[in-house]
């Protein structure tokens, strides 16, 4: 029987809650215990009680907040910052809540201030006793999880370096098991080879060994069908490390398809409930942005009327979500309106930028129509700034993986331009550094990263970096 005929439904993973995962408990835990505890001590040490109001809100904050996102594998900086941006979007959401239901009236202002301060030095604070206190966590659970790997290839040794160097893993790693001759692993001392392929049934049996890792090409498909049927007589758990990880991941998961499991390799970061949040917050943010700059807008399009010959907005196709042409605007800031064929980039001292559009480059107000765009649902607020069609057709010949930033909307900015590669790109170096970022942002997506490219986006636009 072939991998493919033993296909089953994917069980949803579950928290399992036992001496094997405390720590995992304790982090799932701790942030909405504080945020729920400090609100409590703040209530009653300003009304000496706990009125009906702050019980029912306690039980809100909790239910949005747990389990609490882990955060020990970040640096302290990064833990720091999402803690604390985590904090701010919980609170923006019960301000929204509070104001659109009228509760607010219920609540007493000193004491959510105090409450909402207080939480969020409580929650850094816990978070770093919970850093300090991992190890003796750890050391309460059973005894680390006994491991090996089979397969002592680039993937597996990775593996291996991970495991080893995670320091709340809870993992024993013991070594590899592997065909080859030592003089073919020599490159990958440092780990020892625990026998060949057919003693891993006896050695998993002898040694009680808790977890296998199967980092075997695909190709080998009935060698692991035999490993998979010698390791039924044992209760290790077995997982398979696919080889197809060569490759550049955007997106990779696991997924069902009616029922079989498939490997996501390339994919959007927008699907199912990731696409309604950021088409959410494209809208609310860029209707009340709208609301905000009408007047400036007005202001610059009758400044761009009257100080050159030409149209007030500068319309140019460019390529938007899975490849589709778009329209996208702009202030006009040249003298052109170039959407051929051949299409040169802005360059420093160019002649045939105006001097108002001079000005509204460096400041990016040029870009403010775009918001329109994005209201339409043709572009993000974040995303990957979208290029001129010639430019695409250009790049997607000599840069690999250049059309995979389109599995996204375009944007008014992006993870690339907050990253010094905003403006002109000369060189096809600069171009590929720019589809880097890109990529990186589409691997790393959510709501806290398109937040803090907006607030770094204010800071480069306000030095006007490489803007021409």
């Amino acid at each position: 029987m072939s991998l493919a005929n033993q296909v089953l439904p994917l069980a949803p993973a579950t928290l399992s809650i036992g001496r094997d995962n405390l720590l995992g408990l304790t982090e799932a835990l701790l942030e909405p215990m504080i945020l729920v505890l400090s609100l409590w001590l703040v209530s009653a040490f300003y009304l000496g009680e706990l009125p009906p109001a702050y019980l029912i809100l306690s039980l809100i904050v909790f239910s949005l907040t747990f389990p609490g996102a882990s955060r020990l594998r970040l640096s302290v900086p990064a833990a720091v910052w999402h803690i604390l941006l985590s904090w701010l979007l919980v609170g923006l959401l019960l301000l929204l809540l509070g104001w659109a239901t009228r509760y607010l009236q219920y609540f007493d202002e000193q004491v959510i201030l105090t409450w909402y301060a207080v939480s969020a030095v409580a929650s850094l604070a816990g978070h770093l006793v919970l850093r300090a206190g991992a190890p003796y966590l750890l050391g309460l659970q059973t005894e680390p999880r006994r491991t090996v790997i089979v397969g002592m290839n680039s993937q597996g040794v990775e593996l291996g370096r991970r495991l080893v160097a995670d320091r709340y893993g809870h993992t024993r790693l013991l070594g590899y098991f592997d065909d080859r001759s030592r003089e073919r692993i020599q490159a990958h001392d440092g780990f020892p080879t625990l026998g060949r392929l057919d003693e891993l049934a006896g050695y998993v049996k002898t040694h009680r060994i808790q977890r296998i890792f199967l980092s075997l090409p695909m190709s080998r498909q009935e060698r692991i069908l035999q490993l998979l049927a010698t390791l039924r007589d044992t209760t290790a758990s077995v997982y398979f490390v696919p080889d197809m990880y060569v490759t550049d991941l955007i997106q990779a998961r696991m997924d069902a398809v009616c029922g079989v499991p498939v490997v996501a390799v390339v994919d959007t970061p927008f699907a199912g409930i990731n696409g309604i949040l950021k088409r959410g917050s494209d809208i609310v943010w860029s209707l009340l942005i709208l609301l905000l700059i009408s007047p400036l807008m007005l202001v610059l399009a009758l400044a761009v009327r009257l100080s050159s010959p030409g149209p007030v907005i500068f319309r140019q196709r460019r390529y938007g979500l899975d490849g589709e042409e778009i329209v996208v605007y702009k202030f006009r800031s040249m003298t052109v309106c170039e959407d051929g064929a051949t299409i040169r980039q802005a360059r420093k001292a160019d002649a045939r930028v105006t001097a108002l559009g001079a000005f509204m480059r460096r400041t990016s107000l040029d870009e403010l129509p775009q918001f329109v765009n994005v209201l339409q649902g043709r572009m993000s607020i974040v995303g990957p700034r979208p290029h001129a069609i010639a430019h695409n057709e250009l790049y997607r010949k000599v840069i690999d993986g250049y059309m995979i930033r389109h599995k996204v909307k375009p944007g008014i900015t992006g993870w690339a331009q907050v990253c010094g590669y905003r403006g002109e790109t000369e060189t096809l170096d600069k171009m590929q550094a720019r589809v880097d970022h890109d990529l990186a942002y589409l691997r790393n997506w959510s709501l806290r990263l398109d937040l803090y490219i907006i607030l770094r986006t204010l800071l480069v636009t306000a030095r006007g970096l490489n803007a021409h």
